[in-house]
């Protein structure tokens, strides 16, 4: 579990004095799905780096797993970073002359733990669908794939937390997708994950979102119910059957409304009057 309070963070840039964070307060709890969602300028990218331990806050409290990591120094944030928080970029971040069951062993060895590095980095190859992969090098790999062994070095070392930074910016559409629902099976597994991201369409396949407006906690003025599958979904009046199409957290689909997308309450319109939660 995690817990923010009242996190400031200040910069000066060009004379003036911009409050990326100001006074942002979140509690996150273990098994937790969850999008940190806000425009370009936001503090969204800030807040990421607080709670992946990459950067310091002026003032607050950061507590961790039950330890306040927000006056720890450079050299302990990075044993936390090493062991409790994985990481997953847009950029996959994979180094080219390795291949994908070396990449995934890289935090392993980081940690001093080589003789079971191999082991572990086939194990989380296989969680993401790709033990028939682990000896292509990035460049032999489709992004998705790439992705994937992305997500697999973040979560080799068993965090507590995975977190992902825009995971599906670099993808298509429909890779996008596969890489969504993917986090999707991780979180089914018990495993906590942040999505930060600017995109609604992403935010809503978690279970619920943070909102950031001018580094503080808003209202979203987008707002809209998530997708997070809840169970299996049946047949509305006006809408079409959705296989795992039910609302998570947020009840009720709409009352008119087109067919969804497989397995969603569809973007374009939701299932129909007798569509809701099991």
């Amino acid at each position: 579990m995690l817990q923010a309070t009242d996190l400031t963070k200040i910069y000066e840039l060009g004379g003036q004095t911009v409050r990326a964070l100001d006074g942002v307060s979140l509690r996150i709890d273990d098994g937790e799905m969850v999008a940190i969602r806000g425009p370009s300028g936001s503090g969204k990218s800030t807040l990421m780096n607080v709670l992946g331990c990459l950067d310091r806050v002026d003032s607050g409290t950061y507590v961790l797993d039950g330890e306040d990591v927000s006056r720890l120094s450079g050299n302990q944030l990075a044993e936390i970073r090493g062991g409790r928080i994985g990481f997953v970029f847009q950029t996959f971040n994979l180094l080219p002359r390795l291949n994908a069951l070396e990449n995934v062993e890289l935090p392993l060895l980081y940690l001093g733990q080589a003789r079971q590095a191999q082991k572990r980095a086939i194990e989380a190859l296989t969680i993401v669908g790709l033990e028939d992969r682990m000896h292509h090098q990035p460049n032999q790999l489709s992004g998705g794939q790439r992705q994937r062994v992305a997500i697999a070095r973040a979560i080799v070392t068993n965090p507590s937390i995975v977190l992902a930074d825009e995971p599906t910016g670099a993808l298509d559409s429909r890779t996008g997708q596969e890489i969504l629902q993917l986090f999707k099976r991780l979180n089914q597994q018990g495993r906590t994950l942040i999505v930060v991201t600017h995109d609604l369409s992403v935010a809503r396949h978690c279970r619920r979102e943070i909102y950031l407006r001018d580094g503080k906690v808003a209202q979203p003025h987008d707002d809209a119910a998530p997708e997070y599958a809840g169970g299996v979904g049946e047949a509305g009046e006006a809408g079409g059957v959705g296989e795992v199409g039910v609302v998570g957290g947020a009840g009720g689909a709409g009352e008119v409304g087109g067919a969804g997308e497989v397995g969603e309450v569809g973007e374009v319109g939701g299932a129909g009057g007798a569509g809701g939660a099991p």
